[in-house]
């Protein structure tokens, strides 16, 4: 199929390597092919639906998203098209316009030669591999992407700034008044956290230290993946070097945020999620938190010791949504950095995890490394550690029947989970690699964590 390579089907999205995997004409026959399957998922005719339109700033983005806009038209679906964007925004307008669906061109956190598309239905619900993009990948490599709307009708087009609409949104989570002056180190990379976060910061106390804000889809500076450690050296330093209290890092399409703390360490996500868990627990108690089997156990149990209900659940933003809708769940949060609020449409946000954090450390007038101290005394985690495997299910299966005969509790809910009461492990493939990605905890200490890590590594690798 000419413009498409089969393999830009993902997991969660659409992405590959620009122009020589996905192209313009293959984005026409993926727009007119979303159209269809937005008609099946809403149930309603092509010709009636809207369809929210957003892009990144990669060099090919504006001539990449013209052309969805064009497949969708060509369909007979109405385009809103919301601009150069961070990808929740456009999440965002699908919510409070309440489109049928909205595309973000985008390829996230990818370097500069790639591009793709992030693409959600009614309610800002995410296509992936089990709900839509499956779907989505037999039309276009069938070359039948869609049926013509009655009459061959093409597909209205109109522009719309949310820009304001979603500042006010998300500042509404905050207490602006509440910040106290301190001084940040802000790492854009060149994405879209410089034109989306920026503006929520400038009424705000803070010493902005803003490095590689201004968009630039050749990332001349660094990739935009703050979770490899190479890429956020630069913030880490720069934390250090001018005594700043935090620093903050963004990746691509700026959905997701990363922190350094002030002695220049890096905030585990799962971490995290326990500070946001228990901020939220205090403006509603009681509150239902989602957390991934790959997260510290102590997520469960800070939300648990607060009077909320914490729930295990797939790694993936797809599952994560739904089960938030499902269980009505105030938060969710992610090893990856992934952060969802339920008054957000149960989106994830790289916006409100900052400035609840800014607000968490101006209330308890503390350092991150000070909220952060407990945790790190208690939890000692692995970080996620990749290991290239021949066969992944027959190495999942060794190392469940290993530990079951060395009594531990296995779980099968997102890969293999083995659970002793002093350590536990998470192993699950990769989705496009063969890959197993493991992430160990131990409560006892650091170096019976490296003890348990070195010895299911030398498992998995033997």
């Amino acid at each position: 199929m000419s413009g498409v390579d089969p393999g830009v089907f993902k997991a969660y999205d659409v992405r590959g390597i620009y122009p020589d995997e996905l192209d313009e004409e293959g984005a026409r026959l993926i727009g007119r092919a979303f159209a269809s399957v937005l008609a099946g998922t809403e149930e309603k005719p092509v010709d009636e639906l809207r369809v929210g339109v957003g892009r990144d700033m990669r060099l090919e983005a504006e001539d990449m998203a013209a052309a969805y806009a064009d497949g969708l038209r060509s369909a007979g679906a109405s385009v809103l098209d919301v601009g150069e964007v961070g990808t929740e925004v456009l999440y965002f307008a699908v919510g409070a316009r309440d489109l049928d669906g909205g595309l973000a061109c985008t390829a996230s956190h990818n370097p500069a030669d790639y591009t793709g598309a992030k693409l959600v239905r009614r309610g800002a619900l995410p296509l992936s591999g089990d709900t839509g993009i499956g779907e989505l990948r037999e039309h276009v490599m069938a070359d039948d992407p869609s049926p013509a709307a009655d009459g061959d009708r093409r597909g209205g087009y109109e522009t719309a700034d949310v820009g304001e609409e979603f500042r006010r949104r998300v500042l509404s989570f905050i207490d602006p008044e509440r910040i106290r002056p301190m001084k940040v180190v802000l790492d854009g990379a060149h994405g879209m956290a410089g034109p989306m976060v920026g503006p929520l910061l400038e009424g705000l106390p803070l010493e902005r230290v803003e490095t590689y804000w201004e968009p630039d889809g050749r990332f001349p500076e660094h990739h935009p993946n703050p979770l490899l450690e190479e890429n956020r050296r630069f913030v880490t330093e720069r934390v250090l070097s001018e005594g700043a209290e935090l620093g903050i890092a963004w990746d691509g399409d700026a959905d997701r945020c990363f922190f350094i703390d002030d002695k220049g360490r890096f905030v585990d996500g799962d971490f995290l999620t326990v500070l946001l868990a228990e901020w939220i627990l205090r403006m509603e108690p009681g509150a239902t938190i989602l957390y991934d089997v790959r997260a510290s156990r102590a997520v469960r149990d800070v939300v648990e010791r607060n009077g909320g209900q914490a729930l295990i659940n797939r790694a993936g933003h797809a599952f994560f949504k739904s089960r938030m809708r499902e269980t009505g769940a105030a938060f969710g949060g992610e090893v990856s950095g992934h952060y969802y609020f339920r008054d957000f449409y149960c989106a994830d946000s790289g916006a409100i995890p900052a400035l609840l954090v800014l607000e968490l450390l101006s209330r308890e007038d503390q350092r991150m490394s000070e909220l952060l101290a407990p945790l790190h005394e208690r939890y000692f985690v692995s970080g996620e550690i990749n290991s290239e495997v021949e066969d992944v299910d027959a190495k999942m299966e060794e190392l469940e029947q290993r530990y079951a005969e060395a009594g531990a509790e296995i779980g099968h809910l997102d890969g293999v989970s083995v659970e002793f009461e002093d350590w536990h492990f998470n192993v699950r493939p990769s989705n496009t690699e063969p890959l197993l990605r493991l992430n160990l905890e131990s409560l006892v200490s650091e170096e019976h964590m490296e003890e348990r890590r070195d010895e299911v590594l030398g498992l998995i690798r033997d």
